[in-house]
């Protein structure tokens, strides 16, 4: 989609590189894209963002910015019980310190990582959270769009 003067609308199959800070309801920074000065890089209908999220930002071009609000079930999802394991403490490297709140990478069969929270760890049992850390939060974004581009996917 184009506007009269050439600069490209956010739509469908948009790549969207921009700058965004991510707040929780009560007002404290959660993420920004601006500590480290870097950019991301989206793809619209790619199935990373959420659809209401997405919806957010479509009509918008270069140079605009926006903020909105979305609940937890536009954002980043409620809690999934299922995502909550019990794990012995004999999965854990000895050296490998076992605390309340510490976020450990546990690789999956296919390479890749996937961070889980310690939430518990007693005796020999340890409950390890993998929801996302925002899941079940309401929070606002404050988005700046660096550039607009057309993917050419159809």
């Amino acid at each position: 989609m184009k506007l009269t003067n050439n600069a490209m609308l956010i739509g469908d199959n948009s790549e969207v590189i921009l700058h965004f800070d991510l707040k929780l309801e009560d007002g404290s920074a959660a993420d920004s894209t601006r500590v480290n000065n870097k950019p991301a890089k989206m793809v619209m209908g790619d199935g990373s963002l959420t659809k209401n999220f997405e919806d957010c930002l479509r009509g918008l071009t270069a140079g605009d910015k926006k903020s909105f609000k979305l609940n937890a079930d536009d954002a980043f999802g409620m809690p999934n019980p299922d995502n909550i394991y019990h794990v012995d403490r004999t999965k854990f490297a000895a050296d490998t310190p076992v605390e309340v709140g510490m976020i450990i990478a546990f690789a999956q069969p296919d390479g890749s990582e996937l961070p889980g929270v310690i939430r518990s760890a007693e005796g020999h049992s340890v409950t390890v959270d993998f929801n996302h850390p925002l899941a079940g939060q309401n929070v606002s974004f404050d988005v700046e769009i660096i550039e607009v581009r057309d993917t050419g996917a159809s």
